[in-house]
């Protein structure tokens, strides 16, 4: 694992030196928010998850400074609130990012982006950087909007990925470090066949202090991506196979579990609307910070040690508000094992800026 990271860590250097460039000086300032009102309700308690209403509002403000133009500096400030909290924010941290842009691609070191306005509509694809819910759940784009490290992106031809590595917690007396990696990549055939590839890391270490066992949780996926256009919708069919291996104590072999499982999406996309159903077997399958729904794991965390079933059918509705403004509404039935269940979501995005010269 920490070759692994070493490797992440070396590709988006690697990254960054593609961005950069010579380019002439400039003075440009940019004032901008970005806004993320939240509102997740899961209705259901089943042996795997628990039901939770997740509802607030995340806030970053900052000055984007180009100092070239391929190079920006933002500083600001960011703030995550709860509503009906104690406290004024459950989160407030600085912002603080370097970012360097080339004409296919953009390195950031420091505070993470924000969630876009134009990114994928639909419940199913709104986790912090679109993985397949298994490898991430969706909700941690609420519950955790801020994050820091680096991360590439880049758009090609005929591929394109996002690559990042993000520290959530350093190495102390009282616990161990705590980071996670991924790569989100799709290689296209042409405009309806592409080849999708999702991996997520996250590990738990450090070296200062050995307070609490090392811990490993990796999961991949890969697989083809259908997208005809049908008329006037846009349809697509996504199946893909995953393998994960979860190691809570490198000290103790025997707890390692290694999964397999069979993921299966279609969805239909309209003038702003979207249907899409989802199919799901798993076999072992335990991955930190995936969705419950999908795990191998009961609340109590117990293995579960048969296979995993998991069906979901799903409706939304993005309004688009203004060009950087834009209303998500989506609905879900859930069928996990013999429960049947239902969720509602409401998020909104809202991304300003005032040009100061």
């Amino acid at each position: 694992m920490r070759e692994l990271g070493r490797l992440w860590l070396a590709a988006l250097v690697a990254g960054a030196s593609i961005c950069g460039g010579p380019a002439l000086a400039q003075e440009r300032l940019t004032l901008r928010a970005d806004v993320l009102l939240y509102g997740d309700n899961t209705e259901f308690r089943n042996p795997f998850r628990e039901g939770e209403t997740i509802f607030g509002a995340a806030v970053r403000a900052a000055a984007d400074a180009d100092i070239t133009p391929r190079l920006t500096l933002s500083l600001g400030a960011f703030g995550n609130q709860r509503f009906g909290s104690e406290k004024a924010f459950e989160q407030a941290r600085p912002v603080v990012a370097l970012r360097v842009s080339g004409r296919r691609s953009a390195f950031t070191f420091g505070t993470l982006p924000p969630h876009r306005a134009d990114a994928p509509t639909g419940p199913d694809r709104m986790g912090p950087h679109a993985l397949l819910p298994p490898l991430q759940r969706e909700t941690l784009t609420f519950e955790r909007a801020y994050e820091a490290g680096l991360q590439w992106d880049f758009s090609g031809a005929r591929i394109g990925h996002s690559m990042w590595l993000e520290w959530q917690r350093l190495n102390t007396a009282a616990h161990r470090e705590r980071f996670d990696g991924g790569l989100r990549a799709s290689i296209r055939a042409n405009d309806v066949l592409s080849v999708p590839v999702d991996i997520h890391v996250v590990h738990e270490g450090g070296q200062l202090f050995a307070s609490g066992p090392v811990a490993d949780s990796a999961a991949a996926a890969a697989g083809v991506l259908v997208a005809p256009t049908v008329g006037r919708a846009r349809a697509s069919v996504d199946v893909r196979g995953l393998v994960s291996r979860f190691g809570p104590d490198r000290s103790r072999p025997s707890l390692r579990r290694d999964g397999v499982a069979f993921f299966g999406r279609a969805a239909i996309e309209r003038e702003g609307w979207r249907g899409h159903v989802i199919f799901w077997r798993g076999r072992n399958f335990i991955k930190d910070e995936g969705d419950p729904n999908y795990l191998s794991v009961r609340r109590g965390g117990v293995r579960y040690r048969g296979t995993r079933d998991y069906a979901e059918a799903g409706l939304s509705r993005r309004f688009t508000l203004a060009p950087a403004a834009v209303l998500d509404v989506s609905g879900r039935f859930h069928r996990v094992e013999d429960h049947y269940e239902y969720s509602y979501r409401v998020v909104s995005v809202i991304s300003v800026g005032w040009k100061v010269r």
